[in-house]
């Protein structure tokens, strides 16, 4: 533990204290034995002399200068992490519904997987998040404003359609758009409550054709840095990925529908976000675990004197309960 781990370090200098008076203490047993060791006759002393607890009569004293040190201790005033639910923050879930996520590399489909694994995600965030939907393909819509009312988010994923396209920078301009509407009606405070972007998606932004374009998913990753709302981005699905598509003879076409890792990580990184990977739906569900834990929560350095204070009444108590036993008197 490091003084900067200490609200009030300068206490530690008691530690001298303590220190100082179990020299003494020393000291005073060894002045004691010399000054019994002058009587010539030793048989005389040991029949006059009390009898001696032995090793156990430095017992009491023992305590009690350890229970000093934790007393000590705690008025220093520790510090340590603590996690404690965020009641003040944003959150907006967007969803990739373009036609790939039909695919059914991930059982059963991975639209269906989705939607499981963010019912679950929405559950678990703690109550103070406010949690929006965005679903994007060709555009982008919001389906719920931000809110703590978790039934209308998770029946909104019930109800998401799958639509041609996929438009991952309007997904993200839109999210940004609930984000600072939301903070407009709040109003009143200092600073916006902390917002941050969840994106699932599965393949390759397709409109506009260049992520760079100034609606391209890296131009809003970079619009959301600058907003200071970090983008996570989750890339579901395997690289083997196929769907059917209707063509102009009445048939299907099959076609390959792999997941685009490189662009959703140069998203998130441009955007101070998380990049992660899901293959099914226990993949999926661990990265949303992950992401509870990283947005519902977050640490603060707390006050932790309470067990040296417990700890030092306790031994201090028993270094006093002690002397009473072994040497009938307090020390």
């Amino acid at each position: 533990m490091s003084l900067s781990q200490f609200s009030a370090p300068i206490w530690l200098i008691f530690l001298v204290v303590v220190a100082a008076l179990l020299v003494a203490y020393l000291i005073a047993q060894r002045s004691k034995h010399k000054h019994m060791m002058r009587f010539a006759n030793m048989e005389l002393l040991e029949r006059v002399a009390p009898a001696r607890p032995g090793r156990w009569r430095h017992a009491p004293i023992a305590l009690l200068l350890v229970g000093l040190l934790l007393f000590t201790v705690a008025l220093a005033g520790p510090t340590k992490d603590k996690r404690i639910p965020r009641n003040r923050a944003t959150v907006m879930l967007v969803i990739d519904v373009s036609l790939s996520m039909e695919s059914t590399d991930v059982k059963p489909s991975r639209l269906v997987a989705a939607q499981t694994a963010a019912k679950s995600f929405v559950q678990g965030l703690t109550p103070g998040i406010n949690l929006g939907l965005v679903a994007f393909a060709g555009t982008a819509s919001v389906l719920v404003s931000p809110t703590a009312n978790r039934d209308e988010t998770k029946a909104a994923i019930d109800q998401l359609k799958l639509s041609e396209r996929t438009a991952t920078g309007e997904g993200i301009f839109t999210a940004l758009q609930s984000i600072e509407t939301l903070g407009a009606v709040l109003g009143g405070a200092d600073e916006p409550p902390p917002a941050r972007i969840v994106m699932m998606s599965d393949g390759k932004q397709t409109v506009p054709e260049s992520p760079d374009d100034p609606r391209g998913g890296y131009t809003a990753a970079r619009e959301a840095k600058a907003k200071g709302v970090p983008v996570s981005t989750i890339s579901f699905g395997t690289k083997y990925g196929t769907v059917d598509i209707p063509n102009e003879g009445g048939g299907t076409d099959r076609v390959d529908v792999p997941v685009d890792d490189p662009s959703l990580r140069e998203i998130a990184n441009l955007s101070g976000g998380s990049f992660f990977t899901a293959t099914s739906l226990e993949e999926l569900n661990k990265v949303f675990d992950t992401l509870e834990e990283q947005i519902g929560y977050e640490t603060t350095r707390g006050d932790a004197s309470r067990p040296w204070l417990i700890l030092g009444v306790l031994v201090t108590a028993a270094g006093l309960v002690t002397a009473l036993v072994l040497r009938q008197r307090l020390p």
